[in-house]
């Protein structure tokens, strides 16, 4: 472990805090950095997004993304009830 060891700090841009590396919500996104200091930030900027852009624009990725997160509970879900 090295003592006086920078870490990248990144600010929040939806509230504006600055939090260190390992810490809040990063997510590189093409050439952006998309930075929350809390799964509440996150939360809300998710929100706005989708309310604000048209379903043609996204909405097939969006059914695809939340039909493979079904298909993963259902086989969670069987798993579980082989083992009773």
């Amino acid at each position: 472990m090295k003592l006086g060891m920078v870490k990248n700090k990144y600010k929040c841009i939806v509230c504006g805090r600055v939090f260190p590396e390992g810490q809040g919500i990063v997510i590189k996104y093409g050439n952006l950095i998309l930075s929350f200091h809390s799964s509440r930030c996150a939360a809300k900027f998710l929100k706005r997004l989708l309310e604000n852009t048209p379903y043609e624009d996204i909405g097939r990725y969006v059914k695809d993304v939340y039909e493979e997160f079904i298909e993963q509970l259902k086989k969670i879900e069987e798993i579980k009830s082989k083992k009773i």
